[in-house]
């Protein structure tokens, strides 16, 4: 498989993102959403009442490993960039990460859960369902809280005999899935190229699940706001980070046949996070690899979504109480029933 590096037709791409998002040249500009705002993100829980994303097809979540046909997928990577706004792909820039835009399928518009923080974010991620389904309702690393309610894909992932991988830079996503559900985990509280320094090693002994977590980004936004110069340093950082990985994985002959999704847990906005503004609930969702089709995916994505692809695509069992689903357009297969507030 050929290796990812920034050409012509991904400069061209950053002029289109710019222009999608409506950026103004300063990184203080005011954040526009590069699609029309979900209902979820407009409507006050109280008074929102679900309605359905247009579908291509109205079949529900396969429940059998064998009721869909499956894409060409033998493991599956996911990579969070913690505090990514969309905006700042291109503001950055981000070359590796829009050469996978590129070849890949993608949106600049795709939500997380209220409350837009790291650690509900992430579990909503990993696990398929709502802060209320989950029950993380704290940010802080706080082991007396025990661990999040419910089956992550992680557990998934064991029991069907994969081995799984996590490596994050904050310690409090170790509470998201038990313990019991990684064969390696790792906190590396350094750079995010440290951590993929790190977490290559464990990657190339072979892995059927991974999770990496980069923090910096999330870091330098609370230290000097988002969008601003040194929080979009420390984003190119975490794009030259994938860059390593990919390299990396690509000569220990795993490239080919790895599902890589690349997401966030929240924006942000001034030097904060945490409300139902678009800046902080809206998120990138990129997919790449065997199976894709390169497209802009123009249907609602929610965060809860990455377990439910990442179940799919591995053929895993998947659990009745799930409210998120497979992104299975990325595959060129038809949408699947996505009600819309996934979680009010």
């Amino acid at each position: 498989m050929r290796k990812v590096f920034p050409t012509i037709s991904s400069i061209l791409l950053a002029g289109l993102l710019l222009a999608a998002c409506r950026l103004a040249p300063a990184p203080a500009a005011t954040f526009t959403p590069p699609l029309p705002t979900l209902a979820h993100t407009a409507t006050p829980a109280a008074t929102a009442s679900p309605t359905l994303t247009p579908l291509a097809s109205e079949s529900p979540i396969p429940s059998s490993p064998t009721s869909t046909p499956r894409p060409p997928v033998e493991r599956v990577l996911i990579i969070s960039i913690d505090g990514l706004r969309p905006d700042a792909i291109a503001l950055a820039p981000m070359p590796t990460l829009m050469a996978l835009m590129q070849s890949g399928a993608y949106s600049l518009s795709a939500q997380t859960n209220f409350p837009s923080v790291t650690l509900p974010s992430h579990a909503s991620m990993l696990l398929g369902v709502c802060p209320a389904q989950h029950g993380v309702d704290w940010n802080d690393y706080l082991p007396f809280m025990g661990y999040a309610r419910g089956e992550s894909v992680f557990t998934l992932a064991k029991q069907a005999g994969l081995r799984t991988v996590m490596v994050v830079g904050k310690k409090k996503l170790s509470q998201v899935t038990l313990p019991e559900t990684l064969d390696d985990y790792q906190f590396v509280n350094d750079r995010d190229t440290v951590l993929v320094g790190q977490a290559i090693p464990l990657l190339k002994k072979g892995f059927g699940l991974a999770f990496l977590h980069f923090a910096t980004t999330d870091d330098m936004g609370h230290n000097y706001g988002w969008l601003s110069s040194q929080q979009l340093s420390v984003v190119r950082r975490a794009d030259e980070a994938i860059g390593s990985l990919l390299t990396a994985l690509e000569e220990a002959s795993l490239r080919s046949g790895t599902l890589l999704i690349v997401s966030a847990d929240h924006g942000g906005h001034d030097q904060t996070h945490g409300s139902r503004l678009p800046e902080d609930m809206t998120i990138p969702w990129i997919a790449n690899g065997p199976g894709i089709i390169p497209q802009t995916l123009t249907l609602a994505i929610n965060t809860t979504d990455t377990a439910a692809t990442v179940a799919w695509a591995l053929g895993l069992r998947v659990p009745p109480g799930w409210v998120g689903r497979p992104i299975t357009e990325a595959f060129g297969e038809p949408a699947t029933l996505r009600p819309e507030p996934r979680c009010p």
